[in-house]
């Protein structure tokens, strides 16, 4: 079932969110619902608290070559628990703000340890695109967006565009 996706500014985006303690059938139906919200949207990734779920969860995929099969990955509890010294630039956007992108520098590869929906421990290493997305995602889960990292003035100045287009939706 698709849900419904937070736009900033919103409070639920800016908290910290609480670690899974159990993977129930519930959550593992959350996982789902937002793998079909995020490919709809269409994104390659999305966090529990971008649709309002302050839960220590993401999705993603970032296969994108047209034709090739797809790799949805589902992580509770992510952590990064190494990461390179040398840093890439990815342009980002978001699903929580539309149509907005700006350039990001994080490591260029992250160790990432997580439950995954059966339960069991994962760990694998993320390079490229992977690695930009999942760092991105996690920054979720800490109450951190993308326009985080950016200059004040371009920060508020993408914050009012996302305040107008919640007043334009509003009223549609």
């Amino acid at each position: 079932m698709k849900r419904p996706i937070l736009i900033h500014p919103d409070p639920r985006l800016k908290k910290v969110c609480t670690p899974v303690d159990d993977i129930t059938g519930e959550l593992s139906t959350l996982a789902d619902d937002m793998l079909e919200t995020m490919y709809d949207a269409p994104g390659i990734g999305l966090a529990a608290p971008q649709i309002g779920v302050l839960q220590r969860l993401i999705v993603l995929d970032c296969v994108k070559e047209e034709g090739a099969a797809p790799q949805p990955l589902v992580m509770f509890n992510p952590e990064i628990v190494a990461s390179s010294d040398e840093t890439n630039v990815y342009e980002e956007g978001c699903l929580s703000i539309p149509d907005q992108y700006a350039e990001v520098t994080r490591p260029a590869e992250v160790e990432v340890a997580w439950i995954d929906q059966q339960g069991n421990p994962q760990k694998q290493t993320f390079d490229k695109l992977w690695a930009t997305c999942v760092q991105h995602e996690i920054d979720h889960l800490n109450g951190k967006l993308f326009i985080d990292y950016l200059k004040p003035l371009k920060r508020q100045m993408i914050t009012r565009k996302m305040q107008k287009l919640k007043r334009e939706r509003a009223r549609a």
